[in-house]
């Protein structure tokens, strides 16, 4: 990899070389990517993507690295973080909204709008690209319940439209985990509310998040998805394990779906008591539990 002719090739888009992930994750734990791009706009993708084509160079997208654990060896070739992408665009009872927009922006955006129908979602900490991507939801709404349409830029460099039906929603999945694609741009569908009950029902949601979440730590959000007919906090608590520590990371003692950060943690020690977890609950009560979080990259 030229890095001086890749900067010189993407001059307008800012770049990071060998840059600790650590920096961007919400673990706080993460090893170098190649290179770190921040693009500005569907084009700067578009350029970014036909790069590493022409380069053959691997790339891959993190959203905000918010449900997300980069393994401590770091990522080989491109990522791209649309964090600068965060348009929020209103259109009579729709949000258009880039990929790159905080999920938090766009549910105070739609009440700044008096519009009813993300409520469910004003405490989740993800980008709005990320949460298309795995069908995001809290307290009873997900993320197809208001979903219209999203672009996405496939890797063959167009740019393709899905709907609704076309995204095969269902619980932590959406149909663009099969795909290598980059979510540029989503569309969502309210309808009109009263400004008072929706502000009531976003203040009633955030209480709840802090008083049962462990937002004083890093973490990465709820590790596990839910085991049908079982809630996961309650096996770990009945198994023992609640408050367990391995290495610098520890599984919550305020909520143990969590695991949090408490003293430099690694990937490692995360990834590790992630296998722990699931050996112990697998031998306890015959239950497999599905990571929830994505784990990505090499090991160190």
């Amino acid at each position: 990899m030229n890095k001086v002719e890749m900067t010189n090739q993407l001059a307008n888009i800012t770049l990071l070389f060998d840059e600790p992930l650590k920096n961007f994750t919400f673990t706080k734990t993460g090893g170098p990517a190649d290179v770190l791009a921040f693009p500005k706009s569907k084009s700067e993708v578009e350029a970014l993507v036909a790069y590493c084509t022409q380069q053959n160079l691997p790339w891959l997208v993190l959203g905000n690295a918010s449900n997300l654990i980069v393994r401590d060896g770091g990522i080989r070739g491109m990522v791209i973080m649309l964090e600068k992408m965060n348009t929020i665009s209103v259109k009579d009872q729709q949000l258009i909204v880039e990929a790159g927009a905080k999920l938090i922006d766009t549910t105070y955006q739609a009440l700044a709008q008096d519009l009813t129908g993300f409520e469910f979602a004003c405490g989740i900490p993800g980008s709005v690209g990320g949460a298309v991507y795995m069908n995001a939801g809290a307290y009873g709404g997900e993320i197809k319940d208001v979903f219209t349409s999203v672009e996405v830029l496939l890797a063959d460099g167009t740019i393709r439209t899905l709907t609704n039906e076309e995204m095969h929603f269902s619980y932590r999945h959406s149909i663009i985990q099969e795909m290598q694609g980059i979510i540029l741009e989503a569309t969502f569908t309210l309808a009109k509310g009263d400004p008072q009950t929706i502000k009531a029902r976003m203040v009633e949601l955030t209480e709840l998040r802090e008083l049962k979440q462990p937002l004083e730590y890093p973490s990465c959000g709820s590790v596990f998805k839910r085991p049908e007919g079982h809630f996961t906090g309650k096996l770990i608590q009945d198994a023992g394990l609640q408050g367990l520590k391995w290495g610098g990371a520890q599984i919550s003692e305020k909520h143990a779906g969590f695991i949090v950060n408490i003293d430099h943690a690694t990937a490692t020690d995360y990834v590790e008591l992630i296998a722990h977890i699931q050996q112990v609950i697998k031998e306890k009560f015959a239950v497999e539990l599905e990571t929830e979080v994505r784990i990505i990259g090499e090991e160190k």
